[in-house]
């Protein structure tokens, strides 16, 4: 599993935790479409963030994941937050009516 896999699979987490979690679901329904994807848009980003940086602190490395902490690392991360927030969006799509 690579980053990539790894923030995708943490993106559908968060839009189904956004659709199912009693309480968090109530409160993040009422909010607006563009809140509502700049909320999702941050946590991704958060996400991401925290795999480079447990990768350039070694720890990801021990999970057997390999992210590079350096320039390649850095694009594979935004690469990672695009394809993230397109699965995000797209699984908040799909299962939330």
């Amino acid at each position: 599993m690579n980053a990539e896999d790894l923030a995708m699979i943490a993106g559908a987490v968060l839009s189904l935790a956004f659709s199912y979690v009693p309480g968090l679901s109530g409160k993040y329904e009422q909010l607006a479409a563009e809140y509502k994807r700049l909320i999702m848009l941050a946590l991704v980003v958060l996400v991401a963030g925290a795999i480079y940086g447990l990768s350039c602190a070694g720890v990801i490395n021990k999970l057997g994941l390999a992210v590079a902490c350096d320039n390649t690392g850095l694009i594979g991360l935004v690469r990672a937050v695009v394809l993230v927030a397109v699965a995000n969006q797209g699984t908040y799509a799909l299962t939330k009516r």
